[in-house]
């Protein structure tokens, strides 16, 4: 017996840029997709350049799609996050760790990628256990 599969999608992230849902709830498990960082009202990538601008609002996207499916960043169990330039890593583990700073912090591989949709410089995607 397959699994449920439920859509999760919200006005308070960005309404996704291809054929694919923000998230995906099944069987218990949240999988969200990758989140650059968009304004969910005008759909336009904000921080003009700055990392720091863009993955505050990376993370804002993603508390969304997770707030969305009744889920919090403590739920979160694996993350990936997809950089353009490693020399950010920094910048964006900081902010990242103030969003999961629970008890057990989730699993993570992070990359360095030639290119994200719309130029981003950062995006994140996320798995959560919701039941």
């Amino acid at each position: 017996m397959s699994p449920s599969l439920q859509a999760i999608c919200t006005a308070d992230a960005p309404a996704p840029v291809g054929p694919y849902n923000q998230a995906v709830l099944a069987g218990g498990v949240l999988y969200c997709s990758g989140q650059i960082a968009l304004d969910p009202t005008s759909g336009a990538l904000v921080g003009e350049g700055d990392v720091e601008a863009e993955t505050r609002q990376v993370l804002t996207n993603l508390q969304a799609v997770l707030a969305a499916a009744g889920a919090t960043p403590a739920q979160v169990v694996r993350t990936t996050v997809f950089l353009i330039d490693l020399a950010d890593f920094a910048a964006v583990n900081a902010l990242y760790a103030e969003v999961f700073n629970g008890a057990v912090a989730p699993a993570r591989a992070c990359v360095q990628v030639a290119a994200l949709p719309k130029g981003a410089k950062v995006e994140i995607d996320a798995i959560a256990v919701v039941a």
